[in-house]
């Protein structure tokens, strides 16, 4: 994380500078003849303790756990075992297990609504299973067939029915998560390794509607660098973005504005996909999102805006490179209309202020309503994907348990 923006040029192995980046193209994981995860072989041992629902209305993200997990072990001798509801406790893992050690972690996140009718629904939950596997594959932890562990899921979800809030807004998350389990320090690919999965109900993430976020521009850290590992979702990634993020708070901004360079490419922001919806250059009304380089995760959400924006017609939809110097230029000639985040939490959270090079540059939310918290490109977004995920738009992304 402290790698300095102006490195654009990495060192090549013989010293001096290289004439461009050379990335390693890594090979994948073998295919296996060993057994795979069947959700056919699913055990269950249910609590003889089932836990209180908290009220809705008290839930905090991350705080409430459910009453089971999903488990499910591998080995490189054994493969699959088979997948286990238990219920919800601590791992017992080795001191030495290599994930304390040399963080050899991937995990996803996605939510489970439940609609006007009481059913149960995902949203696109096959594209979590696809990242899922391409972080896995990453880390040579073991691949998995993603229509088994999600049938897995679907389970868990059928077995912890009753934890799914009520109401629009509400949902339960979904962390499925594979580390792992190789009980010797080193660094070499893992001889065996768990897949689970938690679940935690969740209320709104704008309890009292849009709330407008302020960024701080970091000029000195980067969230991630061409031939790393920002396009998979990794722990190792997260853990070194708190330092900046509570520098950013302590100068009064709510969220970092990742960027790389010396024009100061846009990332991310936070932990969310970025969008910037203005005039460019050419006069176009544009909506524009950095591109899938290796460097951008690609968010669920994210691909959802584009597909979403592309099928209006309303304005040009664009994945390339925008700089903040661009972003800033265009805010001094009027030309900035909404820049917001997107992702799994929140599914849109509007920006109304950037800090960049000792100024504050301030974005327009609704020129209509001086009160609103949100563009109507945001609230647009926001309103159709909320619509969707509750089953109240008839969509393909929405799959009912």
């Amino acid at each position: 994380m402290a790698l300095t923006k102006r490195l654009l040029r990495l060192p090549n192995a013989f010293g001096g500078a290289a004439s461009g980046l050379r990335l390693l193209h890594l090979s994948r994981p073998a295919a296996s003849a060993l057994p795979g995860i069947q959700a056919a072989q699913l055990q269950k041992t249910l609590t003889t303790t089932p836990k209180a629902l908290v009220a809705k209305e008290k839930l905090v993200f991350g705080h409430v756990f459910t009453d089971h997990m999903l488990t499910i072990d591998w080995t490189a001798k054994s493969g699959w075992a088979a997948p286990q509801i238990q219920p919800y406790g601590p791992l017992q893992i080795d001191p030495c297990c290599a994930v304390l050690h040399y963080a050899l972690e991937c995990f996803d996140g996605l939510k489970a609504y439940r609609d006007t009718q009481g059913k149960v629904r995902l949203f696109r939950p096959d594209k979590n299973m696809e990242r899922l596997n391409s972080s896995a594959e990453r880390l040579y932890l073991p691949q998995f067939d993603g229509e088994q562990v999600l049938a897995c899921i679907k389970e868990l979800l059928r077995t912890e029915e009753r934890w799914v809030p009520h109401g629009r807004g509400y949902s339960l998350y979904l962390r499925p998560t594979m580390i792992s389990t190789e009980n010797t320090l080193g660094v070499h690919r893992s001889n065996s390794a768990k897949l689970f999965v938690i679940a935690s109900p969740c209320g709104p993430y704008f309890p009292t509607g849009f709330k407008a976020v302020s960024l701080y521009c970091d000029e000195t850290n980067v969230r991630a660098w061409p031939g790393g590992v920002g396009n998979k979702k990794l722990g190792a990634n997260y853990a070194p973005s708190i330092g900046p993020q509570v520098a950013a708070e302590d100068k009064g901004y709510q969220q970092v504005l990742w960027t790389i360079g010396e024009e100061y490419e846009l990332m991310e922001v936070g932990t969310m996909n970025l969008f910037v919806y203005w005039r460019n250059d050419a006069g176009e009304l544009e909506l524009v999102t950095p591109p899938l380089d290796g460097t951008i995760l690609p968010g669920v959400t994210r691909d959802s805006v584009l597909e979403l924006a592309r099928g209006w017609g309303d304005f040009k939809v664009s994945e390339r490179k925008i700089t903040m110097k661009q972003v800033a230029r265009a805010s001094d000639e009027g030309r900035l209309l909404e820049v917001f985040g997107a992702g799994t939490a929140c599914v849109v959270t509007p920006v109304n202020r950037i800090h960049f090079q000792g100024t504050d540059y301030h974005v327009p939310l609704d020129p209509a309503d001086a009160t609103s918290q949100a563009g109507p490109l945001a609230a647009r977004v926001y309103d159709t994907l909320f619509a969707i995920q509750y089953g109240e738009q008839p969509s393909k992304w929405s799959v009912v348990v």
